[in-house]
């Protein structure tokens, strides 16, 4: 069973490298955020596998790589959309939205 356990840890292992991979050459950022997912997920996948064949505390490690990646995720799409609000389907606001509310000058229709 160890066998199979060391196998996968070593796919795992081989997904992590090419993910890296494509972080450090991705040609555009939502491709190096993809690996990074991937990173993430494959490291989690790591340290399940390597806390059924060592230590079960390692599952503690694995919570927190998965919570960060998920973290990462949300700070790159809300580092994406125009106001950073966090819907990166919502059109661009007009020119100058920022300077507008920054002096107080916000549209007081609403």
């Amino acid at each position: 069973m160890t066998v199979w356990l060391h196998i996968v840890a070593l796919g795992l292992l081989a997904s992590l490298g090419g993910a890296l991979w494509r972080v450090w050459c991705g040609p555009s950022q939502a491709d190096r955020m993809m690996a990074a997912q991937l990173v993430g997920t494959g490291g989690v996948g790591v340290l399940i596998v390597l806390a059924a064949l060592q230590d079960w505390g390692l599952l503690v490690v694995a919570l927190a790589l998965a919570l960060l990646a998920a973290l990462a995720a949300v700070g790159f799409i809300k580092a994406q959309t125009p106001d950073g609000a966090g819907d990166p389907e919502e059109t661009a606001p007009p020119a100058g939205w920022q300077n507008r509310h920054a002096t107080g000058q916000a549209d007081k229709r609403a």
